[in-house]
């Protein structure tokens, strides 16, 4: 997993593409000596530094996953939407990612968004999804970790499950247990059919 340089929920200053490349290619290189089978870029709130893991990764030989993260109104930190966002690095990547993936957001934030059916919704695989309906903002100034609602996250995934038909990897991020994890898969896997 390679993270984002900075803050995971700021955009903060953004890297080119070639900044980004030579910023992250370390951490990529040496996980690849290390055997990983795959790196995923995981919390991405621009496009650049994604596109720069990609092209990292693309150097080492290691197959890549590109996860973003969106704030309430389901767009990136930065302000670009997840469409957007997903076209640009394919775009300039040549289709570099295996697949997409969202994190660090819960689906009320996101699922407008992909519900659309438009042609970049077929290439996001995997949702890690925050257990909380808080804003980044709302979850960095709070005292305690907000674990939500286990069976609504659960019945989220559901209703993601019948727009994002490659949707293969569920799991979860901040707030999420294994009651989480539980709630998914009978949503999911057990009344989906999954």
């Amino acid at each position: 997993m390679v993270g984002p340089r900075g803050d995971g929920y700021q955009t903060g200053t953004r890297m080119s593409e070639d900044e980004a490349r030579r910023y992250h290619a370390p951490q990529v290189e040496a996980l690849r000596e290390a055997g990983a089978d795959m790196v995923t870029a995981v919390t991405m709130t621009y496009p650049e530094e994604a596109i720069g893991i990609v092209r990292a990764a693309s150097d080492a030989g290691a197959p890549v996953a590109v996860s973003f993260t969106v704030e309430t109104d389901g767009k990136l930190p930065s302000g670009d939407t997840l469409g957007a966002a997903i076209e640009r690095v394919d775009r300039e990547t040549a289709h570099g990612p295996l697949y997409y993936m969202i994190n660090c957001a819960h689906p009320s934030h996101f699922e407008v968004a992909v519900s659309t059916g438009e042609p970049w919704t077929a290439r996001v695989g995997g949702v890690r999804a925050n257990a909380s309906t808080k804003s980044h903002a709302e979850l960095d100034e709070a005292d305690t970790l907000d674990a939500g609602d286990p069976v609504d996250l659960g019945e989220r995934y559901l209703g993601l499950s019948r727009y994002l038909k490659q949707m293969s990897v569920l799991g979860g991020c901040c707030g999420t247990d294994h009651r989480h994890i539980v709630a998914i898969c009978d949503a999911v896997l057990t009344r989906a059919g999954g």
